[in-house]
């Protein structure tokens, strides 16, 4: 089972979690937020086999980037897996959005032509991300819980990334159109935790199996066809950036 989306580093004992994820085989990218974060995690998660640290400036801790952003340059070296970053135009960020942008380009400026795997936030700002990646020669995106228009998930689609998916998706009618329309060989699976609680529980990467569960149910598989595909949109993902790379 895959989950490229976890904020291992926010659980309330991230080493057990991680380690969970770990002895259960399920192939991990723990984003995070700053690149100090990163830092902090790195030496814990860096022996690690299937669980992978990314390497994040989130939109929203824009205010938090002093002293970030060169650390990112540095660190960059260290991991093929960049996110949590992009841009938020939400009521929540919407004061910031000239600085969310220059810390994005800075990012963008940093991995263009190194083909890492960047799990992206879009909320509010799909079209602004995709001219972004356009400009910058940035291929093979993923675009962790999209919320957007039908309009610009096409776009998307047409310009050849892929979308993570979550619980939270498959049980609003909202997220459930929106995976209907993206094509079965562009989904991968997150778990967004532990940002997403299932009756209460905080959910995490062993929980995959739910999220695969709903996604059978909409594509209308057994659930071992279903997992086979992501895994197999995973790799073919992760072979398409290895290629790019050299």
């Amino acid at each position: 089972m895959i989950d490229v989306h976890c904020h291992i580093d926010l659980y309330s004992d991230p080493l057990k979690a991680a380690s969970k994820a770990e002895i259960n085989g399920i192939r991990t990218i723990a984003v995070t937020n700053l690149p100090s974060h990163f830092e902090m995690g790195y030496k814990y998660l860096k022996n690690f086999k299937r669980v992978r640290l990314a390497l994040g400036l989130h939109p929203l801790m824009v205010k938090q980037n002093e002293g970030e952003l060169q650390r990112f340059k540095r660190l960059l070296e260290k991991t093929n897996y960049v996110g949590e970053v992009g841009l938020d135009f939400s009521e929540h960020g919407r004061e910031n959005q000239n600085v969310q942008r220059d810390s994005l380009r800075f990012v963008f400026e940093c991995v263009k032509g190194k083909q890492k795997f960047i799990s992206l936030h879009s909320r509010s700002a799909e079209g602004s991300i995709l001219e972004m990646l356009e400009e910058f020669g940035i291929e093979r995106a993923v675009f962790h819980w999209y919320t957007g228009t039908m309009n610009a998930l096409e776009k998307v689609v047409k310009q050849g990334h892929f979308f993570s998916v979550n619980t939270s998706m498959i049980k609003s009618k909202n997220g459930r159109r929106i995976i209907e329309n993206i094509p079965r060989e562009r989904i991968l699976t997150e778990s967004d935790g532990p940002y997403i609680k299932i009756e209460g529980k905080t959910i995490g990467p062993v929980d995959m199996k739910i999220t695969l569960k709903g996604l059978a149910e909409i594509w209308n598989l057994p659930v071992e066809a279903a997992e086979k595909q992501v895994d197999s949109n995973f790799d073919t993902l992760l072979r398409v950036l290895d290629k790019l790379r050299k």
